[in-house]
């Protein structure tokens, strides 16, 4: 697989971890490379109270860390107003909704593609394997071969 194809299935992984624990208003920002940026996405969320924000956080560690990734800086957590996990190829950002509302990021990033969580979730269709196309002609062909032929006429 590709970076960019792991980097698209890490990032679902913590948008499908927000989305286990209830997040509200779940949020992907792809950043421009142009822009300055040091990470290339944000996922973003809020939570409705600190038990819930630290459940998020805690649900998104670990179901990163079940892929391998370990977040590589995190702050906020006791708190519980704005939880940080820095994955480095892209930011977590669980918010309480007034701290959301108070740093704005979406505005301070605007120049950012805004995308839906189900863009990054799309599942890519499965190819069809030549070999398989080819082992079933094949057996196919054995069948036919292996069985009796009942249009030769027999001689008298």
């Amino acid at each position: 697989m590709k970076k960019k194809d792991d980097l698209k299935l890490q990032v679902s992984e913590a948008i499908l971890a927000c989305q286990d624990k209830q997040a509200d208003n779940v949020t992907v920002l792809e950043l421009e490379k142009d822009s300055g940026a040091f990470t290339d996405y944000f996922v973003m969320c809020s939570g409705t109270n600190s038990r819930q924000i630290q459940a998020i956080a805690d649900a998104v560690d670990e179901r990163l860390e079940a892929l391998g990734m370990r977040v590589t800086h995190a702050e906020g957590y006791k708190q519980a107003e704005w939880v940080l996990l820095d994955y480095v190829d892209f930011v977590v950002h669980v918010f309480s909704e007034k701290a959301r509302q108070f740093y704005d990021l979406e505005r301070l990033w605007k120049s950012a593609r805004r995308l839906e969580p189900a863009e990054l979730m799309a599942k890519p269709k499965p190819r069809r394997a030549p070999i398989a196309k080819a082992t079933a002609t094949k057996s196919a062909t054995v069948k036919a071969a292996a069985a009796p032929n009942k249009t030769r006429k027999k001689k008298a």
